[in-house]
């Protein structure tokens, strides 16, 4: 049996960053790997985030958001951190291998009406996809490489 790799992105609250990669990685690694995500807290997903990823056809409205205690006991493949208060405050993974940090702005600020919110989230939502897309790139070639080598 083949097991698969498991993936955890990371960040401060685990309500839009995060929720949107994990969404994609589900959506575009087909089944390839094992998405997960956390938060420093677990401050709920944001609806908007939800809205802009069915945009593209991608359901994350049964995702939960989730405290990153809940995973400190899990084997990860990669961690990746989205948010820098994430990275810096990001618990010890002993046991993976691969850490990673994407720089992805914060795209809720308090003071912006909803459309500001949306348009920040599409754009946030947009560099994301681009990042699991180069990330499962990147592993695709790394585990073919292994593959053929072993």
């Amino acid at each position: 049996m083949v097991r698969k790799p498991k993936v955890l992105f990371l960040s401060t609250g685990n309500s839009t960053r995060s929720q949107m990669a994990e969404g994609l990685t589900r959506a575009l690694s087909r089944d390839t790997l094992i998405a997960a995500s956390a938060g420093l807290e677990a401050d709920g997903i944001n609806p908007l985030a939800v809205e802009v990823m069915q945009e593209i056809g991608i359901d994350i409205s049964t995702q939960k958001s989730k405290p990153v205690r809940d995973f400190l006991k899990e084997h990860f493949g990669f961690v990746i951190t989205v948010s820098d208060m994430a990275k810096e405050r990001s618990p010890i993974f002993p046991f993976t291998p691969h850490l990673m940090h994407w720089d992805l702005p914060d795209p809720i600020r308090a003071n912006a009406s909803p459309e500001e919110q949306r348009q920040a989230l599409r754009r946030v939502r947009d560099v994301i996809q681009a990042n699991v897309e180069a990330f499962l790139a990147e592993t695709a070639v790394k585990d073919s490489v292994r593959a053929a080598s072993g």
